[in-house]
């Protein structure tokens, strides 16, 4: 017979709507880092283990966030070079340590994309541990 193991099982009492805004504000820190080109806070933001997948102009990539991170740093920010650059984050969903979150984007690196965030709370932080998306032409 198995038995089941709970690691750094903690009871807190969060009401859904702040918990929902806790997830919301770590995907408004996404689209503020894309932004501003801000890679250093865009790896604070992805768990060091999460994974990307989608597709690029037609193309599927899937892996690490590391090429996605690389792009940024390799492109002018949006927000420096005036480009029209808007989002909306569409939906949160919370269950429990585990969220998700859908994203719209109109104007990055020249393409439009949605993206679809998963996110877990790890020692009280959310972290987004996979993404997916499409993107198409502006």
């Amino acid at each position: 017979m198995s038995e089941l193991v709970w690691f750094n099982k903690k009871e807190v009492s969060v009401s859904g709507d702040e918990v929902k805004m806790a997830v919301r504000a770590v995907v408004q820190s996404y689209v503020d880092a894309c932004a501003g080109g801000d890679v250093l806070a865009l790896r604070a933001l992805f768990h060091p283990d999460a994974s990307i997948s989608g597709y690029l102009a037609g193309n599927l990539i899937t892996g690490s966030p590391e090429p996605f991170f690389e792009a940024v740093a390799g492109n002018p920010a949006p927000r420096e070079a005036g480009l029209h650059y808007s989002a909306e984050i569409a939906n949160v969903e919370v269950s429990g340590r585990f969220a998700t979150a859908l994203l719209r984007e109109q104007g990055y690196l020249g393409l439009n994309f949605v993206n679809a965030f998963q996110l877990l709370e790890i020692d009280g932080q959310w972290h987004i541990v996979a993404k997916a998306f499409e993107s198409s032409p502006m």
